[in-house]
């Protein structure tokens, strides 16, 4: 997992080939961007725009993907995102679907908040599990930007 500002994404560029077009159309991303799916690079590399409001972590599930890195930006507001190594959690609630590159794990004691606000970005690698869209402390609309950008090309580790 990473977190840091935008203007600071070419320090993570080396990691993956198609980071530097992933932050590029984030570089370009305005308050009033089109909500809904962009693309950026067929389904290698396109962003997911949402507007919603954050809610309480409880009840809430950790997420992996697989197939998929997500780059999350917050365009406007804050929220937190609950963050786990994925080697951590014993919990699974749903399965890994390849259909939604998706695995649901249920919050433990090794879950840290990870308060993320306007003009800063996530990366969360397929060993990482998050709990995206939770309040920091009260319920507020955001605007965010799911890059995804397709593993080939990561080197994985070996947790």
């Amino acid at each position: 997992m990473i977190l840091d500002s935008l203007s600071l994404w070419h320090r993570y560029a080396p990691l993956h080939p198609r980071f530097a077009r992933a932050f590029a159309f984030l570089e370009q991303v305005r308050p009033d961007v089109t909500l809904g799916r962009h693309e950026i690079a067929g389904d290698s590399i396109f962003a997911l725009v949402q507007r919603y409001a954050t809610r309480p972590v409880e009840g809430m599930q950790l997420e992996a993907h697989r197939r998929y890195i997500d780059v999350q930006y917050l365009v406007s507001g804050r929220e937190v995102i609950h963050w786990a190594p994925l080697c951590d959690l014993a919990h699974v609630t749903q399965p890994y679907d390849a259909t939604k590159d998706a695995g649901l794990f249920a919050l433990s004691p090794a879950t840290m908040p990870v308060p993320l606000r306007s003009g800063q970005f996530m990366i969360l690698f397929p060993d990482d599990a998050h709990a995206p869209c939770c309040c920091a402390d009260v319920p507020a609309e955001v605007v965010k930007v799911v890059v995804k950008v397709e593993v080939e090309g990561y080197a994985r580790g070996n947790s």
